[in-house]
């Protein structure tokens, strides 16, 4: 599935991955492919995400990896659409 990470100021991630958590405001949730289709806003936390990420040299340090290996970027918060094996995060 394909996921893209946009902030204010640019597109932050866009990519292939294999799975999506995000932080919801009734709570963490997961996205895989084919998940039904949603819209979410998104309270503070961290994106997460699998997948081969090729982030950009612009962005990498704004990105980390926790004791998974999963790559995480903090949000104050945003929304999150999944429609189509495509996720849109709209980040602050």
């Amino acid at each position: 599935m394909y996921l893209e990470i946009v902030s204010p100021e640019a597109t932050l991630f866009a990519g292939e991955v294999t799975s999506v958590t995000v932080p919801g405001v009734e709570g963490e949730f997961q996205m895989l492919n084919n998940h039904a289709a949603i819209v979410s806003l998104l309270q503070e936390g961290h994106v997460k995400f699998d997948g081969s990420a090729s982030l950009s040299e612009a962005h990498a340090s704004k990105f980390s990896k926790d004791a998974n290996g999963k790559t995480m970027l903090h949000i104050t918060s945003g929304t999150v659409e999944m429609k189509d094996n495509r996720i849109i995060v709209l980040a602050d």
